[in-house]
């Protein structure tokens, strides 16, 4: 079912959605609502990827989408409810003065009792928890991958809220790497002298990386450049060798440690539906993630 309401409010969004899913026999069953902070040009993409992560999370998804502060001020909705979604999608347009005041037609339309995510898909902003709609979400995600300078962009989140609340895409990028990386020093079992990241140059993920290297292992860590694409490999130094975690296909790195044979490990890219459903799972403050943006904050001042 699909309902458009033009020039409304919140309470009559909230009360036309009520009455669409009563008579759809929609059960509740609703985990979260996700908020998805949207331009024009960034809606199909965004609609598409947080409609296809309520599979997994079935959740009331507000999509907001701020059109000119010169037009009337106004509001119209778009509501769906069925159409093979497990939860509610509403997409709300604002113009005039309802621009850069979207907190105040999202908080009636909350989900009482239950989380709030906030999801920017294009830049974002720089400190998402200062920001009006943030403040409204016990968990927030950017990716710093759309802004101008990605790295400029991670620093300066790195050099604000630290308490885990805020995440980056860019950092669900790593957890593949992270992993192997993991599982290569359970296995080598050597102390660490010195490490190296590559990637393309302004890789906001291999920064990061590095940074999280550094916290972990308390070694210099030194980023390089390589022809890309993205992250190409990460090198640690020990006393018997090198252990490296190196792409060497699209799909597929070589897993390398010190007195072992060469192996092969899947290190395939994940696109946003994936990451997003993976930064949905958890709810709670990411403490590892906090580490490496403080750390990324230091580095970045040296």
């Amino acid at each position: 079912m699909i309902i458009e309401l033009t020039n409304t409010s919140s309470a009559e969004v909230a009360s036309r959605a009520l009455a669409a899913r009563r008579s759809t026999g929609a059960a509740s069953g609703l985990v979260m609502t996700l908020i998805v902070v949207s331009t024009t040009r960034q809606y199909s993409d965004a609609f598409d990827a947080a409609q296809a992560t309520a599979i997994e999370h079935p959740s009331r998804i507000i999509v907001v989408i701020e059109g000119s502060r010169d037009r009337p001020t106004a509001m119209d909705a778009e509501i769906r409810v069925g159409e093979g979604t497990p939860g509610d999608m509403i997409t709300l347009r604002l113009t005039g003065d309802l621009v850069g005041h979207g907190d105040s037609v999202v908080l009636p339309l909350l989900l009482p009792d239950l989380p709030v995510i906030a999801w920017w898909p294009g830049r974002g902003p720089e400190l998402p928890g200062m920001d009006p709609i943030g403040a409204l979400a016990q968990r927030r995600i950017t990716d710093a991958a759309n802004a101008d300078d990605p790295v400029a962009a991670l620093v300066a989140r790195a050099n604000g809220e630290h308490s885990g609340a805020d995440t980056d895409l860019s950092w669900t990028r790593l957890t593949r790497w992270r992993a192997l990386v993991a599982s290569a020093l359970d296995q080598c079992r050597l102390p660490v002298q010195s490490a190296v990241v590559e990637a393309a140059a302004d890789n906001a993920p291999a920064e990061l990386f590095a940074a999280w290297l550094d916290a972990r292992l308390g070694v210099p860590v030194e980023v390089r450049t390589s022809m890309g694409p993205g992250l190409t490999a990460v090198r640690l130094q020990t006393e018997a060798g090198e252990l490296a975690v190196r792409r060497t296909k699209p799909a597929d790195a070589s897993f390398i440690i010190p007195n072992q044979p060469v192996r092969t490990a899947a290190l395939g890219r994940r696109g946003t539906v994936a990451l997003l459903s993976e930064e949905l799972r958890r709810l709670d403050p990411d403490v590892i993630l906090a580490q490496a943006l403080a750390r990324l904050a230091e580095r970045s001042r040296r």
